[in-house]
């Protein structure tokens, strides 16, 4: 049951490639179809059955290449391997820096930052990351598990992952939905 309000859905894009890390996918999607954000997965590869970095398959919505221009609340950028694939994707990279011009949401876990700051988005913002990428991102503050700096939120990694989908959902959805979200999936 979607806890959102029917008039105000908010759109989330997530990529996928192969070799993603599964729960910076699971967490953060469920927890904003929870809040009741519209998300889609758009497979980088022309087939929609995506194999994870452990060996889980997601079905993508639909494929990259079919996306069109619609807009999206917020872009989220998930980690593994498959980051070296979405950092030489250059529809990705220009979608990454059309959504920051735009004022949307950006939001990365993992090493994905790296493709924010392959893009040229990253700048002077606030990050955090995966400490595998600390020498190409060594400004990135790695004592926080997520990081806001205006309309980017960062986080450092798989075990970070529940707690970087409810903030994005706090900030791209409401306080309020996540805030229930939260209440709804306490033990």
């Amino acid at each position: 049951m979607s806890l959102a309000s029917p008039a105000l859905p908010r759109k989330v894009l997530v990529p996928l490639a192969p070799g993603f890390e599964e729960l910076e996918v699971v967490a953060p999607v469920d927890v904003l179809r929870r809040a009741g954000a519209e998300v889609t997965l758009a497979a980088l590869d022309a087939t929609l059955p995506v194999r994870g970095r452990n060996g889980l398959t997601l079905v993508a919505d639909t494929r990259w290449d079919a996306l069109g221009e619609g807009a999206h609340d917020c872009l989220l950028l998930p980690g593994g391997p498959a980051v070296a694939l979405l950092r030489r994707h250059a529809g990705l990279l220009a979608r990454v820096r059309a959504q920051d011009a735009a004022g949307g949401w950006i939001a990365a876990i993992c090493a994905a930052p790296t493709v924010l700051l392959d893009a040229g988005v990253l700048g002077g913002r606030r990050h955090t990351a995966h400490p595998s990428v600390a020498g190409e991102l060594p400004r990135a503050e790695w004592g926080e598990a997520v990081v806001v700096d205006g309309r980017l939120i960062t986080s450092r990694g798989a075990g970070t992952a529940l707690a970087f989908g409810l903030e994005v959902a706090a900030r791209v959805v409401s306080p309020a939905q996540a805030a229930a979200v939260r209440t709804a999936i306490a033990a």
